[in-house]
C-alpha cells in the first residue's frame, strides 16, 4: 500500500473545547477518501492542518512518505485546496484568475500559459472565457474553484464540501470532474454533507465523531454495518397493530425516516410488504435499499 497521506494522533484544542482527539487516517495514493461527520465534529479542522493553514496541538502528517514540516513551502506545490470559501476575484475573468494563482506559485510565463489554456479545456470554461466570474453561476464559479485548486498540479486534492450551495446539475457537472481528477492519479480528500455524493464517488469513507473516526471502510463494508438488506418506512393510525405484527415478522425498529420504519433482513418487494401487513390500516407503505445515509446515522447512533 502506497500512502499519499498519513494522518496520526492528532489532537486540536480550542480553549476548553477538545475539536479532534488522537484523530487518524490513511489515504492510498490515486483513491478519494470521504471525510464525514456532523457539525462541529472536527472536519474543516483537520483539512486545515493538513494544509497547514493551522497547527495541530499534537500528532504527525506524512504526505507522501516525508513528514509534512520537511518541506515547508514545498508542500504548497504537492497540495491543493479547494475550500467553501471561493477565492476567486469576481471583477476578473477566467482566465485572469488562473493567471493570478499561477503567478503566486511562481510559474515561468511560457508554462503559465500552457497550464492556463489546459485547465480552460480540461473544466470546460472556454465558453466564458470573456465573462467576469461574479457574474458566472454558483456552478461555473466552483468549477473554475476548482481549476484554480489544480493550477500547481497537485499529488494531494483537498476538497472541503466542493458542491455544496450549487444545483443538482451542477453538482453532477462537478462528480464528473472530480472522477476525471482521480482517474489522472490525483488522491483526493473530501468533505461533505451531501451522502449521495460519497457514495457516488469515495474508494473509502471515515466516518467522524466527536474529533475522531468512529468508523471506516467502502461502502459496502460500511453498509454491512446495518445488520439488514432493507428499509420499510410505514405511516399508520393503528401504530401497536403495526409494531406488533412487524415483531411476529422479526422485522428490527429502525431510526428511518419514516413514522415507523423497520430494517428487513432480506431484500423484498413493496407487494410482499403489503400483503404481510394485510388487515391493519396504513396510510402509505414505502421499502427501499440500505444505503450510505441509513448506515452513516446508525454509526452515529451506535457511537452514542
Amino acid at each position: 500500500m502506497t500512502l499519499a497521506l498519513e494522518i496520526n494522533g492528532l489532537s486540536k484544542r480550542f480553549g476548553s473545547h477538545q475539536v479532534l482527539d488522537d484523530f487518524s487516517l490513511d489515504v492510498e495514493r490515486g483513491e478519494i477518501v470521504g471525510l464525514l461527520g456532523p457539525n462541529g465534529c472536527g472536519k474543516s479542522t483537520v483539512l486545515n492542518i493538513v494544509c497547514q493553514l493551522l497547527p495541530a496541538d499534537a500528532g504527525r502528517i506524512q504526505l507522501l512518505g516525508t513528514p509534512i514540516g520537511q518541506f515547508g513551502a514545498k508542500a504548497r506545490s504537492i497540495l491543493g485546496l479547494c475550500s467553501q470559501n471561493s477565492a476567486l476575484y469576481g471583477d476578473l475573468l477566467p482566465e485572469e484568475n488562473l493567471d493570478f494563482f499561477a503567478r503566486l506559485y511562481g510559474m515561468a510565463p511560457a508554462i503559465r500559459r500552457a497550464r492556463i489554456n489546459e485547465l480552460m479545456d480540461d473544466f470546460g470554461l472556454w465558453p466564458h472565457a470573456l465573462t467576469r466570474v461574479g457574474r458566472l453561476s454558483g456552478g461555473w464559479q466552483q468549477r473554475l474553484h476548482l481549476a484554480v485548486s489544480m493550477v500547481n498540479r497537485p499529488d494531494v486534492l483537498i476538497l472541503d464540501e466542493p458542491t455544496a450551495a450549487i444545483d443538482a446539475s451542477a453538482r453532477v457537472d462537478l462528480w464528473h470532474l472530480i472522477e476525471r481528477l482521480r482517474e489522472s492519479g490525483t488522491t483526493i480528500l473530501l468533505t461533505t454533507h451531501q451522502l449521495s455524493e460519497a457514495q457516488h464517488l469515495c474508494n473509502r469513507i471515515a466516518v467522524m465523531q466527536n474529533g475522531r473516526v468512529i468508523a471506516q471502510g467502502t461502502v459496502p463494508e460500511l453498509l454491512a454495518r446495518v445488520k439488514g438488506q432493507a428499509i420499510v418506512n410505514i405511516e399508520s393510525h393503528e401504530r401497536p397493530a403495526v409494531m406488533q405484527r412487524a415483531m411476529n415478522l422479526g422485522w428490527l425498529a429502525f431510526n428511518g425516516s419514516g413514522e415507523l420504519s423497520f430494517l428487513l433482513s432480506q431484500q423484498s418487494d413493496l407487494r410482499a410488504v403489503v400483503s404481510a401487513l394485510e388487515g391493519i390500516e396504513v396510510t402509505s407503505v414505502s421499502i427501499k435499499d440500505v444505503t450510505l445515509e441509513d448506515a452513516y446515522f446508525e454509526l452515529l447512533r451506535e457511537h452514542l
